[in-house]
């Protein structure tokens, strides 16, 4: 067992794969995302719940009708994370995936 704080199996060992190795700019890229579309997330599910539930906070509704609110915006706000977390993440690894310029502003090696 080597002592470079892998796991057994996992990425790090000798799979076969040849994929680069990120650099520690790139991983904390990967771990502000995260921290973003989970930030964003718990933000609009809190809203959309929020709006759904609203109006058993002010009107006189009946215990029914304040369950099924409650339900509906818990769903809601469960898809609505869920859905926010996934595209951002999605979105980041499309965007993540374009090769960038060496040279920003570059567009050919003679220029």
């Amino acid at each position: 067992m080597s002592n470079n704080g892998g796991i057994p199996g996992s990425y790090g060992g000798s799979t076969g794969a040849t994929r680069a190795r990120r650099t520690q700019a790139q991983r904390d890229a990967v771990t502000v995302e995260i921290g973003y579309a989970l930030a964003s997330a718990v933000f609009v599910a809190a809203v959309a719940f929020g709006v759904v539930t609203g109006p058993a906070l002010f009107l006189d509704l009946s215990s029914g009708a304040v369950h099924a609110l409650m339900t509906a915006g818990g769903t809601l706000a469960t898809a609505l994370f869920a859905l926010r977390v996934a595209t951002v993440l999605f979105r980041f690894h499309q965007e993540s995936a374009v090769p960038q310029p060496s040279q920003p502003g570059r567009t050919s090696p003679d220029s």
